[in-house]
This record gives structure tokens, C-alpha cells and sequence, in this order.
């Protein structure tokens, strides 16, 4: 006998007993907590790997560390910062030389990542192809990125060859001169960190409605309007957060710079950096070179806080 719809909804519904509702209660708690122990392995791992280097460096940089006979290890205090700020020849003139490496390699990058991101977003033929010759620098290594420049470099096999055979000059050799050597460096790193510019902004102009330009030519907008008040707003978010990264990576520039010139000639292109290197790794001077990396640390810090506080206004306003 077929059951009628007041029948079978007449029955009241199941009651849960405080047993099945604990149970419940103790599911749902630990569905939340799950993402938290999926992820607790790596988040140790990172801490551990990050907290540790980063007190061994603030200790090291008390002492004057004697890695032949750390029983003779020497206590120091904050000596080993007082004589960087006031004994140190070198320290003022490689802090300066580090901010020029910065302030000319990111503007560069930045300025021609940004040309050849608004290049790559028009519609021509071969545009894929493009795409992927101007992102290969960005897979190479440092070092490998080194070699070709040394070949481009040389005055046997070079760019020198090329003028030389050329009639236009007999001594292009830019790795000798001070000046030049500081450039050519800037150069190199130009085209190794240019596609990471291109690459982020390139992918921020995509997300840009065509409406808004449609809107704007109906307006009559020139290209540069276009730009300036449809462009730039949109990539203001990915310009200072591509700024601030390019920015601390160049300062902790090594790779480049000591295959490179090794911070010649003459200290030409030794950026705080490789001065830590110098004085902890091939001088063995682990104590001092700590202390280098502290004030280094500090000042990156420093300059991440003003910058990102001297953005805020501008996010605000967009908003």
C-alpha cells in the first residue's frame, strides 16, 4: 500500500542525542584545524631555516670569531658596529656605490620592463614567439648569465672585435675602466632582471578592461591620456610591489658582481654585499662580515618600511 505525502511527513524528524551533537561539534572542529596541520610541516621547516641563520648571524657579530680556535673566540660587544661607522675606510664609499648599483639597475629595469610589457601587449604577428625570446634571460643562472657577458666583453672575441673590425675603435674594453666597468655591469644585469618587470606588468595590462579604452578613444584620448590616466592607475599596485622586490634583490646582488669584475677595478663595483663576502668568506673575518650583514638587514628593513609608507597615500587614493 503506497504511502500518501501527510503520511510520510507526518513523522517527526530525528532527534540528535548530546552524544551525536559532541561528535558533531568535534568533526567540524577538526575539518577547521586541518589546514592548519597540513601546513604546520613547512611553516616549522621555513622557521627554523629562517630563525636560525638570522640569530646565528646577530650572535657571530658580537664576537671576533676565530674559526681555527673558537676557544680563543673574543667577546666584542657592539665594537665590531662602532668600527664600521667610524674606523671603516671603505664601509661610506661601498654603502654609496650600493646605492647607485640599486637606484641605476631597478630604474633601468623598471623603464624598459615596462616599454617592452606595453610593446608585447599589442597584437602583431610572431607575438608568442616574442613573448618567450623575451622571457628566456629570466630562466638563466647568474653565473651563466655571466660567461656570455664575459664573451660579449672581451676585446679578443666581443663587442671590442666587432668595433675593431669595423674601424670604430681599437680599445673598447669596458670591464678596466672605473666607469665603465660599473655600467657594464648595470648592462648585464639589465638584460638578466628586465624580463621579471615585463613578465609582471605584461600580465597586470591584461586585466585592464577594453571598455576603458574603448571609452577613451569615443573621448578622443591620445595614447600618452590613455597611458597616464588608464594604464599607470591600473599597474600602480604591481609598480611598487615589482619596485620594492627588484629593489632588496639588487642589493643583495653577489652572483653577478663577483664573477663578473669581483668588485673591480679598484672597488669599482663592490656593493655591501660582496664586501661581506670579502671580509667573511675570504678573509675570514666572521665576526665583522655578521655585523656588515646586521647593518645591511637593517637598512633593507628601514627602506621597505619608508617605502611602503610612502605608497600607502597613493593605494588610499585609488581606493
Amino acid at each position: 500500500m503506497t504511502k500518501t505525502w501527510t503520511e510520510v511527513n507526518s513523522k517527526s524528524p530525528p532527534k540528535f542525542t548530546r552524544k551525536s551533537e559532541r561528535a558533531r561539534t568535534g568533526m567540524y572542529a577538526a575539518q577547521r584545524r586541518a589546514p592548519y596541520w597540513l601546513i604546520a610541516p613547512a611553516v616549522i621547516l621555513m622557521a627554523v631555516f629562517i630563525a636560525v641563520p638570522v640569530v646565528s648571524v646577530g650572535v657571530y657579530s658580537l664576537f671576533r670569531w676565530n674559526v681555527s680556535k673558537p676557544w680563543a673566540t673574543e667577546f666584542l660587544g657592539l665594537d665590531n658596529f662602532r668600527v664600521i661607522f667610524t674606523e671603516d675606510p671603505e664601509f661610506w664609499g661601498i654603502l654609496l656605490t650600493t646605492v647607485w648599483w640599486v637606484g641605476a639597475s631597478v630604474s633601468l629595469q623598471f623603464v624598459l620592463g615596462l616599454a617592452l610589457a606595453l610593446l608585447l601587449n599589442q597584437a602583431f604577428r610572431g607575438r608568442s614567439f616574442v613573448r618567450s625570446l623575451s622571457f628566456a634571460p629570466w630562466a638563466i643562472s647568474g653565473v651563466l648569465a655571466t660567461q656570455i657577458w664575459l664573451l660579449i666583453y672581451n676585446p679578443a672575441t666581443g663587442i671590442a672585435s666587432v668595433l675593431q673590425n669595423i674601424g670604430i675603435s681599437n680599445d673598447f674594453a669596458p670591464l678596466v675602466g672605473q666607469e665603465s666597468a660599473f655600467w657594464a655591469a648595470v648592462i648585464a644585469e639589465l638584460w638578466r632582471g628586465l624580463p621579471f618587470f615585463t613578465i609582471i606588468l605584461l600580465a597586470d595590462m591584461q586585466s585592464i578592461p577594453a571598455d576603458l579604452y574603448e571609452a577613451a578613444k569615443v573621448d578622443g584620448a591620445t595614447r600618452w591620456q590613455e597611458f597616464r590616466h588608464i594604464t599607470v592607475p591600473y599597474l600602480k599596485q604591481a609598480i611598487i610591489l615589482t619596485t620594492l622586490l627588484r629593489a632588496v634583490w639588487e642589493f643583495n646582488n653577489v652572483d653577478l658582481l663577483y664573477t663578473l669584475t669581483g668588485g673591480g677595478p679598484a672597488g669599482a663595483t663592490t656593493t655591501l654585499p660582496l664586501y661581506i663576502v670579502n671580509e667573511a668568506i675570504t678573509g675570514r673575518n666572521f665576526g665583522y662580515g655578521s655585523a656588515l650583514t646586521v647593518v645591511g638587514f637593517v637598512i633593507l628593513a628601514i627602506f621597505s618600511v619608508l617605502y611602503l609608507r610612502l605608497t600607502r597615500g597613493s593605494r588610499g587614493e585609488e581606493q
